[in-house]
């Protein structure tokens, strides 16, 4: 556990144990503006007192320590971290194996999800390649040069495969050998 967890633990700890000086400030806020409702307090949900106690101390940690606190739990619990899109692509995904499920299984399930690998690419082209790869992924100039001369290369992963058709036709015709994995 790194350093900046271990202090966010022991704070936690410590405002646990002291519990009865967190209620009596809350206690004190409800008392003197009755009129102004927290967020989480406007919700008439009945909770178990303890999940409600750190739900109220996990309020009020600041951001560095929420973070801290998150990749802790994500350290212990095993939890891997999720790519930005991996929400979005599982829902597209699941009606697909839906109706794969009616039909009955064919020899090969077809490939769906493809890796585009740049390989190599012609010297005379590379600006191109370079310009292509800084539009694909979203880099810099100098990242996507520093890409390509890296070549070869995983450019991106679990890309549909009309979109990695796309990928690998325009790369061809700048003058790069780019494959669908």
């Amino acid at each position: 556990m790194s350093a900046p967890c271990r202090i966010a633990a022991r704070s936690c700890a410590r405002s646990i144990r002291s519990g009865s000086s967190l209620r009596a400030s809350t206690s004190f806020i409800q008392s003197s503006t009755p009129s102004i409702q927290r967020r989480h307090e406007s919700t008439a949900a009945p909770t178990n007192p303890k999940i409600a106690g750190i739900v109220d101390q996990i309020s009020q940690l600041t951001l560095l320590e929420t973070a801290d606190l998150v990749a802790s739990l994500k350290s212990r619990l095993n939890i891997p971290d999720l790519p930005v899109g991996g929400f979005a692509a599982a829902p597209a995904a699941a009606p697909a194996a839906a109706e794969e499920a009616d039909e009955p299984a064919p020899a090969a399930q077809e490939k769906t999800l493809f890796s585009v690998k740049l390989q190599a690419f012609d010297a005379a082209a590379k600006a191109k390649v370079i310009k292509e790869v800084k539009s694909l992924l979203g880099l810099s100039l100098v990242d996507s040069k520093k890409f390509v001369e890296s070549a070869p290369k995983m450019m991106k992963e679990s890309v549909p495969k009309d979109e990695a058709e796309k990928i690998v036709a325009t790369m061809k015709e700048l003058g790069a050998t780019v494959v669908m994995e």
